[in-house]
């Protein structure tokens, strides 16, 4: 898999309404917005058992035109009727509210158009086993007289155990005649077949072209005839033969079949499993388990499933009260309920210059300002007896749950009454109890933690505050590599740690007692690990080393980042 691309930096999986959203749609709470397309919007909601779901509300446009309508209901009552293990399925629609909406399984994952762009091609063997899990969804699409008719990367999201296919109940139906006059057309011309991009009807054969499409695009980050202005690839599409040179050569004979320009030249569904279970890549067994992701895609993969904090009372329940509340939603779901009080964690930014190595000088010279991104928090009030505790939380794109080491636990502050109903008691004869020594490191709290990130050379560094790999020299709070070694600003502290093990107090330790001038790659080892802390102390990163190749070759880090609390 090639490098993290630097200039895509992750958006946020779970996005906070904007007062142009609604607040309910057909009985279920919107709690975040999961992203807009030509066709409508999708949010987040629950059913009345608590499963998540995607819900998805038409465009104005749309609603507005009668034959829409029609064929979405028409495309609704087929796509109910879709039970693919590789579908997202239906869960709920409204075809004859004022705005039409459909709601479907919830899928945690990225789309494959996110993955490309964020980590590059895909191994071989992941695109055989992406072409089987696609080309049985559609197999199970077609069985009830659907056509796709847009399937592309943006369509396809990636879950831990295979991809699933979206946006069949509404394809169909945005192909009314009534909406070209819009400027809205079904399909993408990249993956246009060519009898769709000259208007003759569309087939099952029709969806297998844009998976072949489709599978040179994850292959090799370009759809098979480039990503020029529309009008020039749709032309190209039907008249000329797509350039399959840089697919790996186990992939071409497949793929150019798929992308044969007649209909009946392409192979069915079934002869594209058939194939690939038959490649040598895959060996006969078309399985996805564990190892079928590189590693860095199934990290991405767990932001989605880090949910956002519903109040218990309110998930999938009937929609009332006060509409306000669907607004603190952006709390990522812990994977317990432990008896904790999140601390509050400050916004990048926070020093005097905006960036947390205080705006003091770094060991080379600076070309442009610090990349800042804006904290976005979310309240959410929790009620404990009869007391009540407003915890404050970074955004989901940085903060991930808590570990009893990042978390404090919560106490009554110093003369509050207890939460019972009893009268108060008499104080009690204060009696001297001795002082607990603080852990190192109690004060910090984590921005976001296990982010994997490759510099595919000196030109690129890390991006400590966002966890991102951005250009060098690009911005303040960063990581670098020289020749055979890392490097960190001019007045930041740095501490090489004993193995991977290392863990906040550790770092706090040995930055007081034994700082590090420098950091070797030899110093490190492959697999150890060493903290950097910034100029005001505010931001702790654990740095934990993957691979290092050199001053020419990509080095792999993983990233635990901490904020000062307070």
């Amino acid at each position: 898999m090639s490098a993290d691309r630097s200039p895509f930096v992750t958006p946020p999986v779970f996005q906070e309404l904007t007062p142009d959203d609604p607040r309910e749609v057909g009985g279920y709470r919107l709690y975040a917005r999961l992203g807009a397309g030509g066709m409508g919007r999708v949010y987040l909601s629950y059913t009345p058992g608590g499963r998540p779901v995607a819900l998805k509300v038409v465009r104005p446009e749309l609603a507005e035109d009668p034959e829409f309508r029609a064929r979405f209901a028409q495309e609704v009552a087929s796509a109910r009727r879709i039970h693919g293990l590789f579908t997202a399925q239906l869960v709920d629609a409204g075809v004859d509210a004022a705005t039409p909406w459909l709601a479907t399984t919830y899928v945690p994952g990225p789309s494959l158009q996110q993955v490309v762009q964020r980590f590059g091609p895909l191994p071989e063997r992941t695109v055989l086993l992406l072409i089987a899990g696609i080309a049985e969804a559609l197999q199970a699409i077609h069985a009830t007289g659907v056509v796709h008719r847009d399937l592309k990367p943006g369509n396809v999201l990636i879950a831990p155990d295979g991809p699933r296919v979206i946006d069949f109940g509404i394809a169909r139906a945005a192909d009314a005649g009534a909406l070209t006059g819009t400027g809205l057309r079904i399909g993408s011309p990249a993956y246009m077949a060519p009898e769709q991009a000259t208007g003759r009807p569309a087939t099952p054969a029709t969806d297998v072209y844009a998976l072949g499409a489709l599978a040179v695009h994850v292959a090799t980050g370009t759809p098979p005839f480039g990503d020029g202005p529309d009008p020039a690839t749709l032309y190209r599409t039907v008249h000329e033969e797509p350039d399959l040179g840089p697919v790996p050569e186990g992939l071409r004979r497949l793929l150019l079949g798929c992308l044969a320009k007649r209909p009946e030249d392409r192979p069915t569904t079934a002869a594209v499993i058939a194939a690939v279970r038959e490649h040598p890549a895959v060996a006969g067994h078309l399985r996805f388990g564990d190892d079928w992701l590189p590693h860095p895609l199934t990290s991405q993969i767990t932001r989605h499933a880090e949910l956002p904090q519903v109040p218990a009372e309110a998930a999938g329940g009937p929609a009332g009260g006060d509409p306000d509340q669907a607004l603190t939603v952006l709390t990522p779901r812990p994977a317990a309920a432990p008896t904790l009080v999140a601390p509050t964690l400050p916004a990048p930014g926070d020093g005097p210059t905006g960036d947390p190595a205080g705006g003091r000088a770094r060991a080379k010279p600076r070309r442009g300002r610090g990349l800042g991104r804006t904290a976005m928090t979310a309240a959410v009030a929790l009620t404990v007896g009869a007391a009540a505790t407003v915890l404050l939380l970074d955004s989901p794109e940085t903060v991930e749950a808590a570990t009893s080491e990042d978390l404090v636990a919560a106490s009554p502050a110093p003369g509050a009454p207890a939460p019972t109903s009893a009268p108060a008691s008499p104080p009690a004869p204060a009696t001297p109890t001795p002082s607990a020594t603080p852990t190192p490191g109690a004060d910090y709290a984590v921005a976001y933690r296990a982010t994997e990130l490759t510099s595919a050379d000196a030109g690129y560094e890390f991006d400590l505050t966002t966890g991102t790999v951005v250009p060098a020299d690009s911005v303040s709070w960063y990581l670098g590599r020289g020749e055979n070694e890392f490097l960190v600003p001019e007045t930041a502290d740095s501490y090489i740690g004993r193995d991977a093990a290392l863990g906040v107090a550790e770092c706090v330790k040995g930055l007081s007692s034994r700082p590090a001038g420098r950091v070797p790659f030899g110093a490190v080892g492959p697999r150890g690990a060493f903290c950097v802390r910034s100029a005001d102390s505010r931001s702790l990163a654990v740095v934990r080393v993957l691979s290092t190749a050199g001053t020419e070759g990509p080095v792999r880090v993983s990233v635990d980042h901490y904020r000062r609390k307070g």
